[in-house]
């Protein structure tokens, strides 16, 4: 089998793939991104909705212009680009990292690398993952299949749509529906509170007087050939009351029930899994269990919003080259751990001679919460947050002059995260 060497190999070629490879190879590093797509950009492509770009270039771009300002750097660098190009497999090993690749352009090949950077992305759940009973028809569609046969294929996928679970895809595909003249009869969220951002609850949901079900499920799907009907039912005390089930006619359902990042490739080479987030485990370096392995953007945790995606692919890439350097191999973490309310901290380790940066979502819904974060018994920092919620991440950064250098078993004391 022919063999290709880089200095790093990037898998995906979305917004995460392409910010690291052009942090990367800004150094002068040999790179290359593999792609199982035709085109760079990954899910960008299809969000022709505005709204991005807001917090990186300071203007309201939709996903392909967001996706198009990295697309263009990309083309004036020295980067190879392998699309149509699915990697089947990985290996590490000491000093070198395997990528096993099939290609239709390409064929069958092998990329040797010092380092990879996992850029793959995530995926949505479906119908299988709740396990709702009923026949199975046609007209039942996750959001971004939708949103992909509207926006890219040019298909309708149906005309009476209900839309299960407010997650920000479903929300944006509620208004799109209805710009395209479907009627969207209303959105099943089985949660008190909505899942998607705020202001898509607002500009998708409220402005069009589309009804909001919070705390209902949709207890049987109606239809043999084509989905004719469901059948929703409210919640009380977490347990679905029969009695007051209704039913709402439709041609179309569409499942907006989260993401979960794409990590078959990761487990596959032994890479330890982060059970709260799906993702691998990091260190402060972005770096998996697996020497030289680095991951970042959606395949780490989910995240809102693209441009957050965008920054810390940044700040990936910027560690990459570090390692490359061998300026960051015998540096001393300490560990982070996660108190109440808080449902996960990424990175999971930190360091006490830079600036620390982490991401976290709560648990619960709560007006007026302050983070604490505590190293050992210290209290390093208070920070009030207006609102919280487990829909909406956020961030806190910490730096070093925060942090006292003290040890314990050889370590750094740990960094201890909660929401009250």
């Amino acid at each position: 089998m022919k063999e290709k060497i880089y200095d790093v190999a990037i898998i995906g070629a979305g917004a995460a793939g392409m910010a690291s490879a052009l942090e990367i190879a800004s150094t002068g590093a040999r790179v290359v991104v593999i792609d199982r797509e035709p085109h760079l950009g990954g899910i960008l492509l299809q969000c022709i909705h505005n709204g991005f770009g807001l917090h990186l270039f300071k203007e309201e771009l939709t996903g392909p212009e967001y996706a198009e300002r990295f697309i263009s750097e990309i083309k004036r660098k020295d980067i190879d680009i392998l699309l149509n190009s699915t990697a089947t497999r990985m290996a590490v090993f000491q000093t070198i990292k395997q990528i096993n690749v099939c290609s239709s352009e390409h064929g069958v090949f092998k990329v040797n690398a010092k380092a990879i950077v996992l850029a793959m992305g995530c995926r949505e759940r479906n119908r299988g993952n709740l396990g709702i009973p009923g026949t199975r028809p046609a007209g039942i569609f996750t959001a971004g299949l939708a949103q992909r046969l509207l926006n890219i294929d040019g298909y309708l996928p149906g005309k009476r749509v209900v839309i299960v679970g407010s997650g920000d895809i479903g929300l944006i595909m509620a208004r799109r529906l209805t710009w395209t003249g479907a009627e969207v009869l209303g959105v099943v969220e089985i949660l008190p509170y909505p899942s998607g951002l705020t202001r898509n609850i607002v500009q998708c949901l409220y402005d069009y007087d589309i009804p909001l079900y919070l705390s209902h499920v949709i207890t049987k799907i109606e239809g043999r050939d084509r989905v004719e009907a469901v059948e929703v039912t409210p919640l009380e005390n977490g347990i679905p009351n029969q009695s007051k089930s209704f039913r709402i006619e439709c041609d179309t359902l569409l499942f907006s029930v989260g993401l979960v990042p794409e990590n078959e490739l990761t487990q596959s080479a032994g890479i330890k899994i982060n059970p709260e987030t799906g993702g691998p485990i990091v260190d402060a370096r972005l770096m998996t269990s697996a020497e030289g392995v680095f991951a970042c953007g959606n395949v780490l945790h989910v995240h809102d919003l693209v441009d957050w995606v965008s920054q810390e692919a940044q700040l990936c890439g910027k560690e990459v080259v570090a390692f490359l350097e061998g300026k960051t191999r015998d540096e001393t973490q300490g560990r982070v751990s996660v108190g109440a309310n808080l449902k996960y901290v990424i990175p999971n380790k930190y360091r006490l001679k830079t600036k620390n940066r982490f991401s976290m979502r709560a648990l619960v819904v709560q007006d007026k919460a302050t983070l604490m974060i505590k190293q050992g018994e210290r209290v390093v920092k208070r920070l009030p947050l207006r609102h919280v919620k487990p829909a909406e991440m956020f961030h806190v950064e910490i730096k070093s002059e925060d942090l006292d250098e003290v040890y314990e078993n050889g370590e750094p004391l740990p960094l201890q995260f909660s929401l009250e």
